[in-house]
């Protein structure tokens, strides 16, 4: 049985441009508020404000209290460096700027991050080895209202904080080993909206691209990490922040 299964007829079109060919199809799910997707050795769910605006609001707010910083002016965050990051007493996210090794010279990613999870779930990536923090109350009730729809429980968090346009995350696939042969993989987005990019493995031209809104919600399934993908790329004119978070077990 698919993960995610509907008798429903495709009632809406999907709110942006989707190849037309065989292998690609899309349907709405009234139940679940969003599309589910099957692109060539992949499903996807797409629902593009699976949070409201008040609890999405809400959730930027959440990740960004702190007792030093006043977050309702405009915070030039790009301009403070590391020290200075460490020196902000963020009250619910532990917020870091990693450093990984690249051609021989250590290099900050263009991103903030953060890894919360169940006891032991530690995750590696880019040379990174990374020990959960624990669980709190915001990211488990996001947790468990995407755990709704995605019917999987979730087990581990990874939190991606783009300052602006300039911070991205470069091609990849999640399919490091801790995850398992087919991962699931949830991806909700608060913020400024973002490029979501796939890419076929054997042909870079097979590509699609999803908007990622304030409040959209993108679970990945099937073998897609296998054969696809994806990016987040730069985008120059966009000015403010964008917090992404998704949703993993790790085995």
């Amino acid at each position: 049985m698919d993960l995610f299964s509907s008798h429903e007829e495709n009632m809406n079109k999907l709110p942006f441009d989707f190849p037309q060919t065989d292998g690609y199809s899309s349907r709405w799910d009234a139940n679940l508020n969003g599309f589910i997707i099957h692109i060539p050795n992949g499903i996807i769910f797409y629902s593009e404000a699976y949070f409201n605006k008040k609890i999405s609001d809400r959730s930027i707010e959440y990740f960004l209290e702190n007792d030093t910083v006043d977050i309702k002016n405009y915070v030039a965050w790009r301009n403070l460096d590391k020290e200075q990051l460490l020196n902000i007493k963020f009250k619910n996210i532990n917020w870091r700027h990693e450093q990984i090794n690249m051609y021989g010279k250590s290099v900050f990613l263009p991103r903030y991050s953060a890894w919360y999870g169940d006891m032991g779930k530690s995750y590696s990536y880019s040379g990174l080895s990374l020990q959960p923090n624990a669980w709190n109350k915001g990211l488990l009730y996001i947790k468990q209202e995407i755990e709704k729809v995605a019917s999987v429980q979730f087990n581990s968090v990874l939190m991606n904080w783009y300052r602006d346009g300039d911070d991205h995350m470069s091609w990849h696939a999640d399919a490091e080993r801790e995850l398992g042969r087919d991962p699931v993989i949830a991806s909700v987005s608060f913020g400024e909206t973002r490029r979501f990019v796939l890419r076929r493995n054997d042909d870079h031209s097979q590509k699609v691209e999803f908007p990622l809104n304030h409040g959209t919600l993108l679970i990945m399934s099937g073998e897609l990490q296998h054969f696809w993908q994806h990016a987040i790329p730069k985008q120059r004119k966009v000015s403010n922040s964008r917090f992404n978070l998704t949703f993993r077990v790790i085995n």
